[in-house]
């Protein structure tokens, strides 16, 4: 599988592995280890968590079905998020909370959780109103130093919530981990992408098939959008629409690392399919088209 490369000590797999829905996978521990060996075997090392997934438990359950296999961990690439607070009995309402404090607790539970010495990226999960700059600067400088984290980034941020972060920070953003999906272009016309092919920051993407309604969904614009995938699975010889969606996401020029959320193998070797694939410029707009109703002006 392709790498891509972050800088000098870090690269990804050109697909991730997320864990948001770990828990609703019902795995065993040893069922959870088989997947992930098969998820290795095929190139994907790139491993996709954050702080408060399942509900704060998805990396314990992670970190203990892999405690017996430091030889699968040394494999991969961790990057998870932090800043968001859930609703709870110490919570009144959910929040984001970017406090040097926090930020530098929430790491260190990930680390104790997922049973790893090292996060190699830390995103932090949402832009908030109340982020301060200068408090992340010093808790992403003392968990680099400490060496907790090796790489920083954000994730939905916006261009110019990138850039103040930036402005501040004494280590390098590496990503923008962001929405992205035919059915929700939202990224490519707001300067999202733009900003990455400035930065040349490769974005993972997340929820790249719109949460199954790429296969679902049965509006005007998910019923033309369908058919045009038809079309040219056809053409490019696909197996299903699904590696038709990841090639159009792939063959963007901003070095896109899609995310795949699944816990069954042969879903998740339908991203890893599309990267035998590249869609012609007039296919790609074809795509485009069919979304959103109209041709290009």
């Amino acid at each position: 599988m392709n790498r891509i490369t972050i800088n000098e000590e870090t690269s990804y797999s050109n697909i991730a592995l997320g864990f948001w829905r770990l828990l609703d996978w019902n795995l065993t521990d040893k069922e959870l280890i088989y997947f992930l060996e098969q998820c290795l075997d095929l190139g994907i090392t790139t491993m996709d968590h954050a702080d408060i997934y399942g509900n704060y438990q998805v990396e314990e359950s992670f970190g203990k079905a892999l405690n017996d296999r430091p030889d699968l961990k040394n494999k991969m690439e961790i990057v998870t998020k932090c800043g968001i607070v859930y609703k709870s009995s110490t919570a009144r309402v959910k929040y984001y909370n970017y406090s040097k404090e926090y930020i530098i607790q929430q790491v260190d539970r990930s680390l104790k959780n997922l049973g790893v010495d090292t996060i190699n990226t830390l995103l932090l999960h949402r832009p908030s109103e109340m982020l301060n700059p200068e408090e992340v600067s010093e808790a992403f400088d003392e968990l680099y130093q400490n060496g907790k984290v090796r790489n920083f980034g954000v994730s939905n941020f916006l261009p110019e919530q990138y850039r103040t972060l930036k402005q501040y920070v004494h280590v390098p953003l590496v990503t923008n981990q962001i929405e992205l999906s035919p059915l929700n272009m939202e990224n490519m016309e707001n300067g999202v992408l733009d900003l990455a092919l400035q930065e040349k920051i490769p974005p993972f993407i997340w929820s790249p098939l719109a949460g199954g309604k790429i296969f679902t969904g049965n509006d005007q614009a998910e019923t033309r959008l369908r058919k045009t995938l038809e079309i040219i699975r056809e053409e490019i010889g696909a197996n299903d629409i699904g590696e038709v969606v990841f090639a159009w996401l792939l063959s963007h020029p901003a070095n896109l690392i899609p995310i795949t959320g699944s816990g069954e193998i042969d879903l998740v070797k339908t991203p890893i399919n599309a990267l035998e694939y590249k869609l012609t410029l007039e296919q790609w707009y074809m795509i485009w088209t069919a979304v959103k109703g109209h041709k290009v002006p």
